[in-house]
């Protein structure tokens, strides 16, 4: 039965009244935050001290340079590749007899210039040995952790790094490349204290790091290599937290033991909270130009990234605002920094908006609802070849069955 919209459609338009009727407010906060970032852009030494020394409950971004900075576009190169990948999964069925899970990594290999074309293709893997199901801890006591649900999005992020680093080492000796990841550069599954350190170690560690490192170190006289990732309509609210930090009252902030009894609304940052960095940027940048750049402070970031350490700035294309993320590598090389916004500005431009070579990966990518059938029904075929029972729970059964 498909939702009955008749019965929600009066909650729809309360919502939507009310969301119009806090738009006054919302401009006079995102005013704020204007003025604020352009004033406390004139002392950019306090305001990292400032921020060093806090203690706050959100994420505030470091800024590398005067906040309200923003950068024009440089000239693209003639010749250029572009790579990317982007990745789909099907996961475990507990319902089923057979534990399995598959990834599918699209891929794509676009050359710009002289000698122009493209490469697509989808490289799926099914996963069902007992060291592919299970993240076993290297102590005595073998702890393992099933990779399912959460945990099978980031081992799929895994691969898709692990893809982009195979075909960047693949690529000729020569050339201007970029390689894009959709998404955060962040691993934030794995900051929850759900998981043990054995499994941000396989992941992390020894799986996105590494693959990270081995695009760095492609980089040679010949070759200039910058890797980023792209967020499309980031709700990140990092920078706006760095100014609610500058308009503390206390010269070292700390939420839980100045603020923890103040009810919302009247703290003094309460003045500009709700403005979202996508808003700010949006406000002071010009088409084509992006921000200064701003360091996360992300704990995983701090404590297990070391040379890939993430750093972002906000993009302005056409009318939306992007989050580029990028690995220290990447942000403090002048050449490889100019090439990511230029790069990035000129695949928006051919895909109306949104990386051409993203749009195609994912499309290498997607797995329908008819392929997930026809995976299932390959499986219960040859199951029943080789005189396997194909027994699924009445639970399952029932969700494939109409009865009424």
């Amino acid at each position: 039965m498909s939702l009955d919209l008749t019965k929600i459609a009066q909650q729809v338009e309360k919502m939507v009244a009310h969301f119009n009727g806090s738009g006054r407010q919302r401009q006079q906060r995102l005013k704020k935050a204007l003025d604020i970032l352009t004033n406390e852009a004139t002392n950019l030494d306090k305001l990292r001290k400032k921020i060093a020394s806090s203690k706050t409950s959100w994420l505030v971004a470091e800024p590398v340079d005067e906040p309200d900075r923003h950068y024009a576009s440089p000239p693209a190169p003639e010749d250029f590749t572009i790579i990317a990948t982007d990745g789909s999964n099907i996961d475990v069925d507990r319902h089923q007899l057979i534990k399995c899970y598959l990834i599918n990594i699209g891929s794509v290999i676009l050359n710009y210039g002289t000698n122009s074309g493209a490469v697509l293709d989808s490289s799926p893997h099914l996963y069902s040995d007992d060291e592919d199901l299970v993240i076993t801890s290297p102590e005595a006591n073998r702890r393992g952790q099933p990779i399912e649900g959460a945990l099978l999005g980031i081992k799929r992020g895994v691969e898709e790094c692990r893809h982009l680093a195979r075909i960047a080492v693949e690529l000729p000796a020569n050339g201007q490349v970029l390689a894009l990841l959709d998404g955060s550069l962040i691993l934030w599954g794995l900051v929850s204290k759900d998981y043990p350190e054995f499994v941000t170690q396989a992941l992390l560690d020894n799986g996105f790091l590494r693959y990270l490192d081995q695009m760095r170190k492609l980089n040679n006289s010949q070759k200039k290599l910058a890797t980023a990732s792209y967020i499309s309509f980031p709700r990140s609210t990092d920078v706006v937290n760095a100014l609610r930090v500058a308009i503390c009252p206390y010269q070292a902030p700390n939420c839980d033991r100045y603020c923890d009894k103040i009810s919302w609304g009247k703290r003094e940052c309460d003045n500009i909270s709700g403005v979202t960095d996508r808003e700010l940027f949006s406000a002071l940048l010009d088409e084509k130009e992006r921000s200064a750049l701003f360091i996360s402070q992300s704990s995983i970031v701090k404590k297990r990234y070391g040379a890939h350490r993430v750093y972002f700035f906000y993009l302005k294309v056409d009318d939306e605002i992007a989050r580029i993320e990028i690995p220290e590598w990447v942000a403090l090389n002048e050449s490889r920094l100019e090439l990511t916004h230029v790069l990035i500005l000129d695949q928006c431009r051919r895909g109306h908006g949104y990386p051409v070579a993203l749009a195609e990966a994912h499309e290498q990518a997607v797995i329908t609802g008819a392929d997930r059938g026809n995976l299932q029904q390959l499986m219960e075929t040859l199951m029943a070849e080789e005189c396997l029972p194909t027994t699924t729970s009445a639970k399952s059964r029932s969700k494939r069955t109409r009865w009424i």
